[in-house]
């Protein structure tokens, strides 16, 4: 590591730690990104053949992105892409095709792509410093059906760890104001949408297709299992569970930074669950690094470095989960799916709240993890009982997947504004 870059995680690693600092340098930044931006915004023109690309800020090739992109190189589309990455190195693969070139996410071949771009395909928020020009689209794919509560549905008594209640509404409201495009999978998820950036007075910009992240759901080969089980190390006799909590805005301290501690007793877990299962564990990039589970080295994986969690949703032959949305596409494959919702009272009525009924879940919930496993030891009774309700979930939330959501998508937001 460099001295720059030693001198800059330095001042980050700071500012996690005291909330104070932290706004000083949030105001910093955005005064040197706006200036860069706006720089390269005045230099260059518009490319109307030039499509950009960014998932989870850079950190991912994966989510519907991906999906978007893929498809249109499969259609053979006549532009040129553009992938907004954090590691260059990791994604240099992405060159191998002709049209398409990397940069790096906050550089000064980043704001270029995003001043240039007649499209942007993204899945999070942007960089408040990004504005558009006239004659670029803003395609907002999202990341998810929510389960908990996000952006101005948030409760003015709840805040992140990091941003208070206002800045978060803010943050929301700023965002979809830029939209042109905001990808829907439901009715359920445009209402959420609809309210949770302030869309009420442009709810025509919110175009139901599906989700392009969740076509490969419809679209795998049983080769594709056997690709993906081989690239992990993954045993081919033993049957797969996939455990993908989501990420909890307290996981952070002022004046200790991201905190982390899993909520199962590991040793229990391989007692009653190693001879017929592994367990691939999926957390948050900030908390995964922290995690040892060298002794249980065969039973336990850390996959969290996996970029497309639809590799992990395929080998998988079932789901533990508690309040993320993972739980909604992983329906799309119709196979068994648990609730570890340890905190259940504490994370409803102090850090996020929900959209829906824990009830119409279609699967078991427990809140202890002597439950979770004696849940899991009874898979094939709750397929049946649980059968017509995920029906009912799937009607509600997933109606519109069928493999073709990227086509719906490319169709609606790109090809439409071609002459």
């Amino acid at each position: 590591m460099g001295l720059k870059q030693k001198v800059y995680t330095s001042i980050v690693s700071l500012g996690k730690k005291n909330p104070h600092i932290m706004s000083f340098l949030r105001k910093g930044l955005f005064a040197a990104e706006r200036t860069q931006y706006t720089w390269q915004y005045v230099m260059n023109g518009l490319d109307d053949h030039l499509v950009l690309f960014e998932a989870y800020n850079g950190r991912q090739y994966a989510c519907s992105p991906k999906a978007i992109y893929e498809e249109m190189l499969k259609e053979n589309l006549d532009y040129h892409y553009v992938w907004v990455v954090k590691d260059l190195e990791r994604y240099a693969f992405l060159c191998e095709n002709p049209n398409t070139t990397i940069v790096k996410f906050g550089s000064r071949e980043y704001f270029r792509a995003y001043a240039k771009a007649k499209y942007w395909v993204v899945n999070s928020k942007k960089r408040t410093s990004i504005f558009k020009r006239e004659g670029q689209y803003y395609i907002q794919c999202w990341h998810g059906t929510p389960l908990k509560k996000i952006g101005c549905d948030l409760d003015a008594d709840k805040s992140n760890a990091m941003l208070s209640i206002e800045a978060i509404h803010k943050s929301y409201e700023e965002d979809g104001a830029k939209y042109d495009y905001l990808i829907s999978p439901s009715k359920f998820a445009t209402k959420v949408f609809t309210s949770a950036f302030r869309l009420e007075d442009r709810q025509d910009i919110i175009i139901e297709t599906g989700y392009p992240r969740n076509d490969i759901l419809y679209n795998y080969q049983e080769s594709d299992i056997v690709s993906i089980k081989e690239r992990l190390g993954l045993p081919k006799d033993k049957k797969v569970i996939l455990y993908a909590p989501t990420w909890r805005d307290n996981q952070h301290q002022s004046g200790v930074g991201y905190t982390y501690e899993l909520p199962l007793d590991l040793k229990a877990l391989y007692e009653s669950l190693h001879d017929d299962y592994v367990v691939l564990l999926r957390l948050h990039y900030l908390v995964a690094q922290s995690l040892n589970i060298d002794e249980y080295s065969g039973f336990l994986y850390n996959v969290s470095d996996c970029d497309d969690i639809n590799d992990l949703y395929l080998v998988s032959d079932l789901l533990v989960t508690d309040y993320s949305s993972v739980f909604f596409d992983y329906a799309n494959l119709k196979r068994p799916m648990f609730f570890f919702m340890y905190d259940y009272e504490s994370y409803k009525h102090e850090l996020r709240d929900f959209y829906i009924d824990i009830d119409t879940l279609p699967g078991p919930v427990s809140q202890t993890q002597e439950d979770l496993i004696a849940d899991l030891k009874q898979v094939d009774a709750y397929k049946e009982k649980y059968h017509d309700l995920y029906e009912t979930f799937n009607q509600t939330y997933n109606a519109l997947d069928d493999g073709q959501s990227s086509k719906r998508v490319i169709e609606r937001c790109i090809l439409s504004h071609e002459d």
